[in-house]
């Protein structure tokens, strides 16, 4: 029996790594410089202790459309996403591209005006089924950013003529777009955030099931 693929992904509350609050610093940037630091620090701990050697900064690479990567380990991939009040890491040493993206759904946006720049056409129908449903919401922007982010090009589609074919009900799925090619998916809702993880489609088990996702929860 062959082995299942696997992906692991991290998530921690940024009140864990984040011991100074935005009314400790002269302006916002001062505020957000701290914040990139720590989280650039805990992904640092985790990926060294993920491959048993230590990681700083200098060790990762951007690509020409800024996707990081780990110099000298092209067995290794990961993506890393935060939101106002939460960090995931993903890796894997089975994939070579993989995308994940992180909302909290506290989170406050302009729903709609942002489904009708964004959203498919398919996925605002379904979301006006779903009784404009604020899970479905993110479920959609999720998916496509951690697609875009696993594809390495970021935003640089037209993002109504991707549609993720995210389901109202299933967690899982496959998209499709010319210029990026085919993805699966997968999305969690996790205490009170929604996180979705993305990798090439035809990178599935041999038997053709998806893989196997471990999740940390710290």
């Amino acid at each position: 029996m062959k082995k299942q693929k696997l992906i692991t992904v991290h998530t921690c509350a940024l009140t864990q790594i984040l011991f100074k609050n935005k009314t400790e610093f002269a302006d916002i940037r001062s505020f957000n410089i701290y914040k990139k630091d720590k989280i650039y620090q805990l992904r640092n701990q985790l990926l060294s202790e993920t491959l048993n050697k230590k990681i700083i900064d200098t060790d990762i690479i951007k690509t020409a459309y800024g996707k990081p990567y780990l110099a000298n380990n092209s067995n290794f991939s990961f993506n890393h996403s935060h939101s106002q009040q939460n960090y995931a890491l993903g890796f894997s040493h089975c994939y070579n591209e993989i995308g994940i993206d992180v909302e909290d759904l506290t989170r406050i946006v302009r729903y709609e005006a942002l489904a009708n720049h964004a959203f498919h056409f398919n996925e605002l129908s379904i979301w006006k089924e779903s009784n404009y449903s604020k899970e479905y919401w993110f479920k959609v922007w999720t998916t496509k950013e951690a697609v875009l982010k696993a594809a390495g090009l970021g935003i640089r589609i037209n993002l109504k003529d991707f549609d993720t074919q995210a389901h109202f009900e299933k967690n899982t799925g496959y998209c499709y777009h010319p210029v990026i090619g085919g993805w699966c998916y997968q999305n969690f809702y996790l205490e009170g955030m929604v996180l979705t993880v993305s990798w090439r489609l035809g990178a599935m088990n041999e038997d053709g099931y998806f893989p196997q996702i471990d999740l940390v929860m710290h």
